[in-house]
């Protein structure tokens, strides 16, 4: 029985993208060592703030949390190695939103002790909810950018779904972690395939990976073939830019698509990067919190192109160090890749589990930034777009062209692969647009959703204010209907005795065993 899945669709727009892969991807994954202080961002996803769980002069281990962990979509922050946690401060920090944030900065004390693991779990007998909890504990996210707590992601997942997707497709130039960790560690990503699986009753289980990578396709071909695991299926997609991302991935593979605002727990499938479902399959197995990730540092800036393993709260200039130094004058500094990276604030920033690639340009090597011009309206960006979005039409209508109610909502769906930037002859930064459209549409439901809370809360308050109304009138009423009828028996009581000590003739007191 073969164990290639065969491909059910094809996602529209896209492009043929010259690949740039080499020299990292030809050397082994290296290590970037330790440096003397590593610093963690307190932002999470969602943009507020970890809750510190150590002060400045605390020493840590290894896997100790230094903050977060309150809910799932605050997965807790550990320390990648042992030391002393110095000061809480203002920081670059690798966020394209918030280029400097609160920080935790620690001294490692060079011993790198760790504390102990979690108790490991037995893979044959983990149940959905076991292995839900352990991301949460080991405070995993997703290793493919987007940084989603994986908690969080597992848990919106049905517990009938019936498709489970291991995207090991890395489409975007330099980009090479995911290739390396395929080749030398993929019994670690196919057996956290066959835990989640197993775990959450999935029919089909495929990892997919690019037709580019025919090293990584023979390494997990032989390493299912070694361990016996008959039920996991193996794709090879075409190497067409954006194939990577999930909802082009999911249409590729099902030949289904993803509804807008949907997500592709809606259709049954569980979507999981490969590095994301080795580093689960460590915490799950080995009771390991993942302290480290692959990070690509490519570029003609660096003399030694080269995937390292990095820990958490590593400086990009440690990274950079490791690689032999820069080359020359490093025109551009990027985290992440051509299309969709972002400039880093400084070297000073340190690795998260969101950086996957550090890009370091020397003069002349990445399309060169030019000042915008008008739209030609040719259409180039509406042909690559793989969302099926109209890139001009949408630039006008945020910009202020042309005002038509909701008609922006559609970029929502962009998913800002960065095709468009990249084909448009007026060098618009469509992207930032989008990004900032977005951003704005959240803003405004954000404001809706506060008001309609705070309409809410202002009904609910007149509705008391009403109920207690009616209350003290029935009330009032009650009284008013008592007096009427001679009131109540205690004052019918208390007027009696008034009658009877004005005419003299009050009862005796009552005789009882009461001395005073």
């Amino acid at each position: 029985m073969s164990r290639r899945h065969p491909l059910a669709g094809r996602f529209p727009g896209g492009c043929h993208l010259q690949p740039r892969k080499a020299p990292a991807n030809a050397r082994p994954i290296g290590t970037a060592g330790l440096p003397g202080r590593l610093v963690y961002p307190l932002r999470q996803r969602d943009g507020n703030l970890a809750k510190p769980c150590v002060a400045p002069g605390d020493t840590v281990r290894r896997g100790d949390r230094l903050a977060g962990g309150s809910h799932p979509l605050d997965p807790p922050i550990h320390a990648a190695t042992s030391g002393t946690l110095v000061a809480i401060v203002q920081h670059p920090q690798p966020f394209r939103e918030a280029p400097e944030g609160p920080c935790l900065v620690l001294a490692a004390d060079g011993e790198d002790r760790p504390a102990p693991p979690l108790p490991p779990l037995d893979p044959q007998r983990c149940t959905r909810e076991a292995l839900i909890r352990r991301a949460q504990d080991a405070g995993i996210t997703g290793h493919g950018g987007a940084v989603f707590p994986t908690a969080a992601k597992l848990a919106a997942n049905p517990a009938g779904a019936h498709t489970l997707i291991v995207n090991g497709v890395e489409c975007e130039p330099y980009l090479s972690c995911d290739d390396r960790l395929l080749r030398e560690r993929a019994e670690a990503v196919a057996r956290g395939a066959a835990l989640l699986q197993r775990c959450f009753g999935v029919e089909l289980a495929v990892i997919a990976v690019e037709a580019d990578m025919p090293e990584a396709l023979a390494s997990l071909e032989q390493t299912l073939d070694r361990l016996g695991l008959r039920q996991l299926r193996v794709a090879v997609v075409p190497a067409r830019y954006p194939a990577g991302s999930e909802r082009q991935l999911i249409q590729t593979l099902t030949g289904r698509e993803i509804p807008a605002a949907g997500r592709p727990a809606d259709l049954g499938i569980l979507s999981l990067n490969a590095a994301t479902c080795a580093a689960l399959q460590r915490a799950a197995v080995l009771g390991e919190i993942p302290v480290s990730r692959i990070v690509t540092v490519a570029g003609g800036g660096v003399r030694q192109p080269q995937n390292l393993e990095v820990r958490f709260g590593t400086p990009l200039a440690h990274l950079i160090a490791a690689c032999g130094g820069p080359a020359g004058p490093v025109e551009r500094l990027l985290i992440g890749g051509p299309l969709t990276g972002y400039p880093a604030a400084s070297d000073a920033v340190p690795v998260s589990p969101s950086v996957n690639a550090v890009l370091v340009a020397a003069p002349g090597e990445l399309p060169a930034v030019h000042a915008p011009e008008p739209c030609i309206r040719c259409g180039a960006c509406t042909e690559v777009c793989p969302a099926r979005l109209l890139p001009e039409e949408l630039f006008r209508i945020l910009s202020g062209g042309r005002q038509r109610p909701d008609a922006g909502r559609a970029v929502l769906d962009c998913i800002e692969c960065g095709l468009c930037d990249a084909v448009c002859p007026s060098h618009i930064p469509l992207v930032a647009h989008f990004r900032r459209g977005k951003a704005a549409l959240h803003a405004e439901r954000l404001a809706r959703a506060r008001a309609e809370q705070a309409r809410q809360r202002h009904e609910a308050r007149l509705a008391r204010k009403a109920r207690e109304q009616a209350e003290r009138e029935q009330a009032t009423q009650r009284r008013r209907s008592q007096l009427a009828q001679g009131g109540s028996p205690n004052i019918q009581a208390a007027l009696a005795r008034a009658r009877q000590k004005r005419a003299g003739t009050a009862p005796a007191p009552e005789d009882t065993d009461d001395n005073r």
